[in-house]
């Protein structure tokens, strides 16, 4: 069917072909005693918090592996094995990039570090020239706070230029922190940029978290050679030339964003800017860790080299590994609190984070390699090193086992066994993110397949809103699948107290729930699964927010 043709397919037609497509469902075998006794293994105190790198997550991924084997599901990690080694590099950076600002006849080139400043990984050579450049003030849409810089404005191809590292006055810096350090990632990644450009040094810009080696400039499991959009900070010097001839001096935008005052948009005419990327990369330290891995293969001869691919991340942050300090609390590993009165608990056991998705993953695998076959093959992908920065998924994008053109969606999991802030009022509530960001039509296809539950769950999309404070789109594995253009479905129950802390225990997860959460991954999953084509990329944008 052809692109065109899709879009315009109505709720009433795409329903009932889903239908006619859809055999019933062993949903049934998605059990609730299953669930609980995995995840007594999973999020015990024998795997030591399943910490990266550590014998605890060598146990659970054998865990895994044996259970994949004893439902024939086949290996589809590296040479017919149910692993996939990942690569997580501490890399040394040597800069020769620049950026050549032309105003009219007159032209100066910025070498990084002298005046305009490039993160670490700045991705492979390249050189850029771009001749739209838009200030867009703070460069933040946060309606909440009655705030929009970018809303209804078209940003495709052009660099974008922001001040204000604080933002407006109105804003609420703590609260909104995670949409400060990620204003050049929405221009770029949500909006279409070509490149991003603010004020300061390379540390304002949004990076993937990690903590360096001495030796080393930043840790990544991405591929080096990727072409990555410019995102850069320039010094006053390089802003002052930049904005030579600007409608309002750069002295004085400078003055208005410290002050946190209105900044007014304009565009910087007759200007042209061209980014040389030139880094040569050095990796002085190589980390192993691995994805486990699964396939079943379709039943449809056209259709099984397509692929619905199904995630979750069997890591977490380990345990407290120094002897109890005065305090007689215990310092928490890397991302880890103690919750107060638990201080002789020393192993962070990540039930819910992300046991829970682990073991949900487990049940999807168990239904389907026990159920009829789909019409297309499907994967499932336990990833490691989310925990440090996605790193687990992020090198599967980059080094897939199968062809990632022909993955026609992403279901990925992650904390599913809780209530949100441990509220009764959510007890029958489960938050999608990024379902209509991609493909409106797989947005569709997930509310059909809810409805089919009995009764069905209630479906949330606050977390799905670009303006959401925690910025969950961006932060799970799902992520870096979408990034390289596939629809992808997150399903959550949200935050709660014992989030990263050592009290995340299985004696605080509501079984019955999880166990309906993981019904409607599955009713998702096979109704893309026998999809007669690919859900529609209409990039049409989250819709579904506050």
């Amino acid at each position: 069917m052809s692109r065109r043709r899709s879009r315009f397919i109505c709720a009433g037609i795409l329903a009932v072909a889903i239908l006619r497509v859809t055999e019933a469902a062993p949903a049934s075998l998605i059990s609730t005693g299953d669930l609980r006794a995995w995840l007594s293994y999973i999020a015990s105190d024998q795997l030591q918090g399943r910490a990266n790198y550590s014998a605890g997550l060598g146990l659970a991924a054998a865990y895994i592996q044996d259970h994949l084997r004893t439902w024939n599901v086949t290996p589809a990690g590296d040479v017919r094995s149910y692993l996939q080694t990942v690569r997580v590099n501490s890399v040394k950076a040597v800069s020769r990039s620049s950026v050549t600002v032309q105003i009219g006849r007159e032209a100066r080139t910025f070498k990084d570090g002298e005046g305009v400043f490039f993160p670490g990984n700045s991705g492979g050579k390249r050189t850029l020239t771009l001749d739209r450049v838009e200030f867009v003030g703070y460069g933040l849409d946060v309606p909440a706070a009655n705030h929009t810089d970018l809303r209804g404005k078209d940003v495709r191809g052009a660099v974008v230029v922001w001040l204000g590292s604080r933002g407006p006055a109105a804003l609420d810096e703590q609260r909104y922190s995670r949409l400060l350090t990620g204003r050049s990632r929405h221009a770029i990644e949500d909006l279409g940029a070509a490149a991003a450009m603010t004020q300061g040094t390379a540390s304002l810009l949004a990076l993937p978290a990690n903590v360096p080696d001495a030796p080393s400039d930043f840790i990544t499991a991405d591929r080096l050679d990727r072409l990555v959009p410019p995102a850069i900070a320039g010094d006053d010097a390089f802003l002052e030339f930049l904005f030579r001839k600007a409608p309002t001096p750069y002295s004085e935008l400078k003055r208005r964003a410290e002050a946190r005052q209105p900044l007014p948009p304009f565009r910087l005419q007759d200007v042209r800017i061209t980014f040389h990327v030139d880094v040569d990369y050095e990796v002085v330290r190589t980390q192993l860790t691995y994805n486990v891995m699964g396939s079943i293969e379709g039943s449809d001869p056209r259709l099984k080299d397509t692929y619905v691919a199904f995630g979750a991340h069997y890591d977490h942050i380990g345990y407290a590994e120094t002897e109890l300090g005065q305090s007689g609390i215990p310092q928490a590993p890397l991302y880890g609190r103690v919750t107060p009165g638990a201080n002789d608990d020393r192993i962070w056991n990540g039930a819910d984070d992300d046991g829970s998705g682990t073991v949900a993953l487990m049940a999807l695998a168990q239904a389907f390699a026990a159920g009829p076959r789909p019409r297309r093959s499907l994967i499932f992908v336990w990833h490691a090193g989310e925990e440090l920065g996605t790193y687990g998924s992020r090198y599967f994008a980059d080094h897939p086992t199968v062809p990632l053109d022909r993955v026609v969606a992403q279901l990925n999991i992650d904390m599913i066994g809780r209530n949100r802030d441990d509220k009764a009022s959510e007890s029958n509530t489960v938050y999608l993110v990024g379902s209509d960001r991609i493909s409106s039509e797989l947005h569709e296809i997930s509310r059909e397949a809810n409805r089919a539950l009995g009764p069905p769950m209630t479906l949330d999309y606050e977390m799905n809103d670009p303006s959401d404070p925690e910025q969950i789109y961006y932060r799970s594995d799902h992520y870096s699948y979408a990034s390289k253009g596939i629809p992808v479905i997150f399903f959550t129950t949200g935050l709660h107290p014992d989030y990263h802390t050592n009290t995340d225990e299985v004696s605080r997860i509501l079984f019955d729930k999880m166990t309906r959460v993981v019904q409607l991954v599955y009713e998702t999953g096979v109704r893309v699964a026998n999809l007669d084509h690919a859900p529609v990329r209409d990039n049409l944008g989250p819709r579904a927010g506050k």
